[in-house]
């Protein structure tokens, strides 16, 4: 399993259009994911969405992906990401769940509770 954080919007428009697309895609070339750990999930949240409430995890099936997984190394640090290149079929995503910050804005395990098979 992995997971992708977006926003309800993106997601809506995913459903609408037949697949999911980010503009990480057209940026980078490919599909910024996380291993659904607590390590990888917490610290993309805190990075990349402080404080935005209105995100969701996707829980993609890798076995059902039609477009290309690789699992990459991020800057020489020894933590490696899953990247999807191309977009990412609907079929593929098992389970969607609401991920809030806390009040403060912060992720924490506390928002991640039900949320990720694996913690």
């Amino acid at each position: 399993m992995i997971v992708h954080i977006t926003t309800r919007s993106a997601w809506a428009e995913a459903q609408h259009v037949g697949h999911y697309s980010h503009p990480s895609l057209v940026a980078d070339g490919y599909i910024h994911c996380s291993t659904p750990t607590a390590e990888q999930v917490i610290a993309v949240a805190n990075a990349y969405f402080l404080g935005q409430p209105d995100l969701l995890l996707l829980h993609i099936n890798p076995e059902r992906l039609t477009s290309t997984l690789k699992s990459e190394e991020y800057e020489d640090s020894g933590l490696f990401f899953p990247h999807v290149y191309g977009t990412i079929n609907l079929d593929a995503v098992v389970r969607v769940s609401d991920f809030r910050p806390a009040p403060d804005g912060l992720f924490s395990l506390s928002n991640l509770a039900g949320a990720t098979e694996t913690l």
